[in-house]
């Protein structure tokens, strides 16, 4: 795009190669909405380049995003889950200023990550299940 955000075109880039790297790793962020409508350009720009993997794309890939673990994630997760759909991979949802300076948030996250994410919060709450267990039975050996 051509918003500047404030910052020099070196340190422009920096900020978004590290945010798309960031989302495409977490699945969401919080960021102001034009860093956001910035973000969204450029990550799908990236998973559209990601659903054909060839060496060639994946070295595009690599040159923007920082992580190499996140551009294997982004080949063999991420795009695939995009494959039917052509364009559209995010969604930004306003949430409101900000409180210091009122600017104006918002979340930009991934649409298709929803299974992903609804799979690993049961396995949490299972976890926490079990260490609960292990907690109650402690005080009963001390008794």
């Amino acid at each position: 795009g051509t918003r500047k955000l404030g910052r020099a075109t070196d340190s422009r880039t920096a900020m978004l190669r590290a945010m798309v790297t960031f989302l495409l790793e977490n699945g969401k962020i919080e960021t102001t909405v034009t860093r956001a409508k910035e973000v969204r350009s450029m990550a799908e720009k990236m998973i559209t380049i990601a659903k054909n993997d060839t060496l060639h794309n994946r070295r595009l890939v690599m040159g923007f995003i920082t992580k190499e673990a996140v551009t294997n994630k982004l080949f063999t997760e991420i795009a695939p889950l995009c494959k039917e759909r052509s364009g559209g991979y995010t969604r930004i949802t306003r949430i409101g200023p900000r409180r210091g300076d009122a600017a104006e948030m918002a979340i930009i996250e991934l649409v298709d990550q929803k299974p992903a994410q609804a799979e690993e919060k049961p396995v949490a709450k299972a976890k926490d299940a079990k260490s609960e267990d292990k907690a109650d039975e402690k005080p009963e050996e001390d008794k």
